[in-house]
């Protein structure tokens, strides 16, 4: 089901399906102010899931950790570009999440190693449409469409 955005001023707009109890719109009172009517109190799923996975490299961690565990220094290596404090904070976050398994391996020196938890897998569908989605980004921004 596909709900509407309401807008007094103009054509309704098609959004994708956020909460199937509230459709918010602007409403243009009398004195030609613009009121936002029922809209949500609470954050909706999008920005729920964006709060999880929105994070910078957190989306990249949890791609490279996909297909088998990885030790902490490897998944630096693969993730070029982010700093090991950066993914130190993001792993320790998506721990927290639920998202990913910290093991510390009995070894010398010591290791840590990463894995995805069930929940973690849940996630790769959407990073699977965000990665599918983005390859098509170049193509896109050049038909002027999206830029």
């Amino acid at each position: 089901m596909v709900q509407q955005l309401k807008n007094t001023d103009q054509e309704p707009k098609k959004t994708a399906v956020l909460d199937e109890d509230v459709v918010p719109y602007i409403e243009t009172v009398e004195n030609g102010r613009r009121i936002a009517r029922d809209v949500c109190t609470k954050p909706c799923p999008v920005e729920t899931g964006m709060r999880i996975l929105g994070g910078k490299w957190t989306g990249s961690i949890l791609w490279n950790l996909q297909y088998a565990p990885v030790r902490f220094n490897d998944l630096a290596r693969m993730i070029a570009g982010a700093s090991k404090k950066v993914i130190s904070e993001r792993l320790r976050q998506l721990e927290t999440e639920g998202l990913i398994n910290r093991q510390v391996m009995n070894t010398s020196p010591v290791a840590v190693e990463y894995s995805l938890t069930p929940f973690g897998e849940t996630a790769l569908a959407c990073l699977g449409q965000i990665n599918d989605w983005a390859k098509n980004l170049p193509e896109l921004r050049n038909t002027g469409e999206y830029s």
